[in-house]
């Protein structure tokens, strides 16, 4: 193994880390445009699960509340 970088040796390395880095920063901003789609199907999936939950919950007042009722006028 050589012991000693030559210049035409640096300059090598520099473009192949160059390329690399290009390559590094292609990849990195197409995750970065998967993510913020992936961001506006989070957002429909929650308003989904809010109005599912809203909805449950209200049945479930319903109910306790006919419940509630029905106790009330057998006594």
């Amino acid at each position: 193994m050589r012991s000693t970088w030559t210049d035409s040796r640096l300059d090598d390395l520099r473009s192949s880390v160059d390329s690399r880095l290009d390559d590094l920063n292609g990849r990195v901003g197409e995750l970065s445009g998967r993510i913020d789609a992936l961001g506006g199907r989070i957002d429909g999936l929650q308003h989904t699960i809010l109005l599912v939950g809203g909805g449950l919950f209200a049945a479930f007042v319903a109910v306790l509340a006919a419940m509630i009722g029905v106790i009330a006028t057998q006594l």
